[in-house]
């Protein structure tokens, strides 16, 4: 095999990558050494912009395939029959921590899924909870500033944590699954995945539907305990990284079965709570989980940076048959994502290999700005409407429309019959075994008794009796003898 040859980004030959061009063999280095300055121009800047939120991630290719017939309750095309395939890349991730952070901490996970569908990329951006700690996006720069490092101490404190979560009754409900078994999974493969948000489908007869997505690990839910998170950082702070490396790589493929909550329309206005509150879940005595089809994960990224760390995804990248709901903080998602990626990766970061369709044309005018690839022909316009044949709109909407009225202004949310913030963490509790609910009790009195301010504490308190009775005494007693110590 003939031997390649090293060149500048520009493509000349390097003649010599181990010394640098001089005034003499002593003398000062030379400005006009191309090679030199490109290098230590692009070392500079390599790293972007990492995100806000979900920056350490894993990510991996592979495809979503049919099993059951969905049609009744979607047009898109890449559910319309039984065994279709579509190509797919998953980004799994933590939540408050750094790129440089661990990843066996007690984080929710990110489970953010791109379709490459025919009729363009869908991206799906979910959680590996069913549910969220707020309800409303004008709260979700707040909420993260009280999880990520403190401007002053520079680290995470027990002070802000809980105390937006007191003065947030609503994150109930997504504090007792994060704190419980299930907070710090064992490795992506062995947790679930959730829309969590509601989302509409619209059938061929233009139909609509609401639906909640649940991704079910087929390799069994596996979780640590606290003990067994800090030991296996210790050993690996990459630890989910190199399972999923490692078990893809031996071809043990991870897979998840798709199941989906299905509710008409017409049911919502008067179900009993409010069914686009993110910080509450379906119950599935009403709304039963129905098959969708299997994603599986078989190919892991050639480059973690261009793959993994540029890949974009936006909830607002939906396909015919597959719209919003208006779920509030799913609304604000619908801008902020994409938003964040052209902050970070520039104007034109669709175009990036992991981020382009791969089975749909892009045909738009949409022209120029930095890293600009995709030009067009020489003829084509760049406005609309022209007389030149350029892409024209179909007149089709992706979605059924949605009927909105009343006045303009700031609201709280329509009220249903059983619209309060604590009646389903109390179910979640009562559904746990006793040794759950000790670990459940033990790690949130860890947190809690670290608090300073005896308001901050006392409101959280009255949080979890509110959820249930038990679950408020024996947090409350566990507290006090951590505080007394």
């Amino acid at each position: 095999m003939s031997q390649r040859v090293l060149t500048t980004e520009s493509g000349a030959p390097v003649a010599d990558n181990q010394n640098s061009a001089t005034a003499g063999a002593g003398g000062p280095i030379l400005l006009q050494d191309q090679h030199l300055l490109e290098k230590l121009a692009r070392f500079n800047r390599e790293r972007i912009p990492e995100r806000v939120v979900h920056a350490r991630g894993s990510g991996a290719y592979g495809y979503f395939e049919v099993t059951d017939d969905v049609t009744g309750f979607t047009r898109a095309d890449f559910l319309s029959e039984v065994s279709r395939r579509t190509e797919t890349f998953i980004r799994f991730s933590t939540v408050a921590d750094s790129l440089g952070g661990a990843d066996a901490v007690r984080d929710p996970r990110g489970f953010a899924l791109k379709f490459y569908t025919n009729e363009g990329n869908y991206d799906l951006v979910g959680n590996n909870t069913p549910v969220f700690f707020i309800k409303d996006p004008v709260k979700f720069p707040d909420f993260i500033h009280s999880q990520k490092r403190d401007p002053f101490t520079g680290r995470q404190e027990p002070d802000n944590v809980w105390d937006f979560w007191a003065n947030s009754p609503e994150a109930t409900h997504q504090v007792t699954w994060l704190m419980g078994d299930r907070g710090i999974p064992a490795s992506y493969r062995h947790m679930n995945g959730f829309g969590s948000h509601t989302y509409q489908w619209t059938n061929a007869a233009g139909e609509a539907f609401f639906v909640k997505y649940h991704f079910k690990t087929n390799q069994g839910v596996r979780s640590l305990s606290a003990e067994q998170a800090a030991e296996q950082v210790g050993k690996d702070a990459n630890s989910h990284q190199t399972d999923l490396l490692q078990a893809i790589e031996r071809g043990v493929n991870p897979s998840w079965t798709l199941y989906v909550q299905v509710m008409p329309a017409a049911e919502a206005a008067d179900y009993r709570f409010n069914p686009f509150d993110v910080t509450k879940v379906w119950p599935h005595g009403d709304y039963p989980l129905q098959r969708v089809g299997r994603l599986v994960l078989d190919r892991n990224p050639d480059n973690v940076f261009a793959e993994v760390e540029q890949a974009a995804f936006s909830p607002n990248n939906f396909v015919p048959g597959i719209g919003p709901s208006p779920d509030k903080m799913l609304q604000g998602r619908l801008f902020a994502y994409a938003d964040a990626q052209r902050y970070r990766l520039g104007i034109n970061h669709t175009q990036l290999p992991v981020n382009a369709p791969r089975a749909a044309v892009v045909d738009n005018y949409g022209r120029d700005g930095l890293h600009a690839t995709r030009y067009g022909s020489r003829q084509d316009k760049n406005y609309e409407p022209n007389s030149y044949a350029g892409p024209a709109q179909t007149g089709a909407a992706l979605a059924s429309p949605l009927a909105v009225h009343g006045w303009t202004g700031t609201h709280e949310a329509p009220l249903h019959a059983k619209d309060d913030d604590f009646f389903q963490a109390g179910e979640l509790y009562r559904l746990m075994s006793a040794d759950e609910k000790d670990r459940l009790v033990a790690n949130i009195a860890g947190g809690l008794s670290q608090v300073t301010r005896d308001d901050v504490i006392e409101k959280n308190l009255a949080h979890f009796h509110a959820a249930d009775a038990d679950y408020g005494k024996r947090v409350e007693e566990a507290v006090r003898a951590l505080r007394e110590d």
